[in-house]
């Protein structure tokens, strides 16, 4: 039912949200800053309440989103009844960083724990990209790859796990061929032009196949679960990062981005796949929070970091004006990709 799914949504977001701003909430209140609301979710108050702490707790309609407002964010707001400092921008610049950090730091313990815990209980894939099987007759297979190799790079990018190796091949290639180095198993490293063949569904939207098949093995025990979750965490964090390059260079359509209503659909599918997939959805998608979260650009945390590290190397505080206007704008920017992602999403909906 779909309702299941929308609780689901719900309770993954809002448990994302939840621990990040509980990042930020915590050490503003170590470092007694001032806090006027913690919210989760966004628009209306659904519901509210005023703490002996003098914060008030709000429930908001919007199940998507979240914040903690806390006094002086960028310059001193006006409330004449607070000591300066108790405003977050009068606050000694490595206590602004940590409380600014926290969130996207909170996001990326939460998904090492869950990583680790479901690989623990369930056991983990292996990372290394080594093939299983090559698929006769297939793109790689006439390349010359062979059973048991490992792909140690990919157009001269190099290659340690499958999640790097999965992003640079679907990056768009003008000629459709793609370098790949492959280690054999008797250590010979080779060098090898794989053009993959195109597959199109009704939508006219292309695939590209290659015949790898991924090796399988489960490896358990408390030590290799620990493992898996570090290496997991840093293979999807370098993931995240040459998707965001490949949109800034064109090799990655900004259509392969989904937002809400694309997050949906996966938890959708997610429900029928079980728990240990569920766990595995949320480290990933806090990893995806955090890492969007942690870019230097306006509105997000990265943002006001940024702003915060340009003025200890300058030595005097960044025009104020000047920074809110930044934020603001980004603001209004993020709000228009929002809308593109989601109108993209509905159309591949429906």
């Amino acid at each position: 039912m779909w309702i299941i799914s929308v609780l689901l949504l719900i309770f993954i977001l809002g448990l994302i949200i939840l621990v990040h701003e509980l990042g930020h909430f915590f050490w503003a209140k170590m470092f007694k800053v001032h806090i006027y609301e913690f919210s989760i979710g966004m628009g209306p108050v659904l519901f509210t309440h005023k703490g002996k702490d003098n914060v008030n707790y709000n429930i908001r309609a919007v199940p998507i989103g979240g914040f903690v407002s806390m006094a002086g964010e960028v310059y001193e707001d006006g409330d004449k009844s607070l000591d300066k400092d108790k405003y977050l921008c009068n606050k000694v610049w490595w206590k602004r960083l940590i409380i600014l950090a926290a969130g996207v730091i909170n996001n990326f313990i939460l998904a090492i724990v869950l990583l680790f815990v479901g690989a623990l209980i369930w056991g983990s894939s292996g990372l290394l990209p080594k093939v299983a099987k090559v698929e006769e007759n297939s793109a790689v297979a006439k390349a010359g790859m062979q059973d048991g190799d490992v792909i140690t790079a990919i157009n001269g990018k190099k290659v340690k796990t499958w999640d790097v190796a999965q992003i640079l091949l679907v990056y768009k290639d003008k000629d459709n061929v793609y370098d790949f180095r492959v280690k054999h198993q008797d250590g010979k490293s080779e060098e090898i032009k794989v053009t993959p063949d195109i597959i199109k569904n009704e939508d006219g939207e292309e695939t590209k196949v290659y015949g790898i098949y991924i090796d399988g093995t489960i490896n358990k025990g408390f030590l290799a679960s620990c493992q898996y979750a570090f290496q997991k965490f840093g293979s999807i964090m370098h993931s995240m990062a040459l998707t965001i390059g490949g949109l800034f260079t064109g090799k990655i359509s900004l259509k392969a981005l989904s937002g809400p209503v694309g997050v949906y659909q996966v938890v959708d599918q997610a429900k029928g796949y079980g728990i240990d997939y569920i766990i595995y959805l949320i480290a990933f998608l806090s990893i995806n929070v955090g890492f969007i979260n942690i870019l230097p650009f306006p509105a997000f945390d990265g943002g006001h970091i940024f702003f915060v590290l340009v003025e200890k190397i300058k030595g005097s505080p960044v025009d104020r004006k000047f920074e809110n206007i930044c934020h603001t704008v980004g603001f209004i920017l993020l709000l228009i990709l929002m809308v593109v992602i989601t109108i993209q999403d509905l159309i591949r909906l429906f």
